[in-house]
C-alpha cells in the first residue's frame, strides 16, 4: 500500500493504551500501537503524535467531583506526559528515533515544546510526541492535536478511536446508527456528532485541516487509512 500523505499527526486516545485493563497502561496495547506507527515511519511518512490521558485521569470528570477545573486539567496534562514517555520507550525499542515535547515545562524528563525544534525533529525523520496539551487548562487534547498539526504543517490529522468512523449516534449502543463516509466540519458542529470537541473542529475548519477518524482495533488500520483504504470517515469542507 502506497501512502498518499507525507506528514501527518496521529491522535491516540488514552483509552487506546489501556487495552482490556480497564485502567492504566497495557504493555500489549502500547506495543500494538508502536508497531503500527513503525510501519508508517518505515514507509517514509513524517509522523507526530498527540496522546490523551483518559486512561489515567480526566480533568472534566475530576471537576464534576468538586476538584478545581484548572487543577484537574493540570493533572490530566501530566497524565499525557506519562503516556508519552511510556510510548516513547516502547517505540525506541523497535528502533525508532522519538522525541517527547511537552506544553508543560518538565525538562528532567522531556523537551519543552519549541516550534522550530519540533519541525527540525520531523525533518530529521524523528517521531515527535506532543504531550502536556497546550500547557494551559480548559483545552482538550483534541484541540491540542489540531493546534500542533496546524503548526507542523501536517496534511491530515488521524484520530484513532474505539469505532471505525463518525456515526449519527453511538454504534455501540444503537445498532441502527448511520455511519458517514464523509462529513463537513459544519455538519459535525451543527449535529453535535461528538467525534471531537467543537473548538477543535472549528480550528480544523479554519485551517482547512482534514480529519480522518478510524478504529485502532483493526489490524494494520493505520497504514490502510494513510493509503486511502480501509474503514474511516473523513471530515473536511463539503
Amino acid at each position: 500500500m502506497k501512502p498518499i500523505y507525507k506528514r501527518v499527526l496521529i491522535k491516540i486516545s488514552g483509552e487506546g493504551l489501556m487495552g482490556d485493563e480497564g485502567f492504566g497502561i497495557s504493555a500489549e496495547a502500547v506495543k500494538k500501537v508502536a508497531e503500527q506507527i513503525k510501519e508508517v515511519v518505515d514507509a517514509g511518512i513524517e509522523v507526530c503524535l498527540v496522546v490523551g490521558g483518559g486512561n489515567i485521569f480526566r480533568g472534566v470528570q475530576g471537576a464534576s467531583k468538586g476538584l478545581s477545573r484548572t487543577v484537574g486539567d493540570h493533572v490530566g496534562m501530566m497524565a499525557t506526559v506519562m503516556n508519552a514517555l511510556y510510548l516513547q520507550n516502547v517505540m525506541e525499542g523497535l528502533g525508532l528515533s522519538v522525541r517527547v515535547m511537552s506544553g508543560l515545562e518538565i525538562p528532567q524528563v522531556c523537551e519543552n515544546y519549541i516550534y522550530r525544534r519540533a519541525l527540525r525533529h520531523l525533518q530529521k525523520g524523528r517521531v515527535v510526541i506532543f504531550a502536556g496539551g497546550t500547557g494551559s487548562p480548559y483545552f482538550t487534547t483534541d484541540t491540542g492535536a489540531v493546534l500542533r498539526a496546524s503548526e507542523m504543517g501536517c496534511e491530515v490529522l488521524l484520530k484513532s478511536t474505539q469505532v471505525d468512523g463518525v456515526y449519527d449516534d453511538d454504534p455501540r449502543k444503537n445498532p441502527k446508527a448511520k455511519k458517514y463516509k464523509q462529513v463537513s466540519y459544519d455538519e459535525v458542529i451543527e449535529k453535535q456528532l461528538r467525534v471531537m470537541d467543537l473548538p477543535a473542529i472549528a480550528m480544523a475548519r479554519d485551517n482547512k485541516l482534514p480529519i480522518l477518524v478510524f478504529s485502532q482495533h483493526e489490524k494494520g488500520a493505520l497504514m490502510k487509512v494513510l493509503a486511502g483504504k480501509g474503514n474511516f470517515t473523513i471530515i473536511k469542507e463539503s
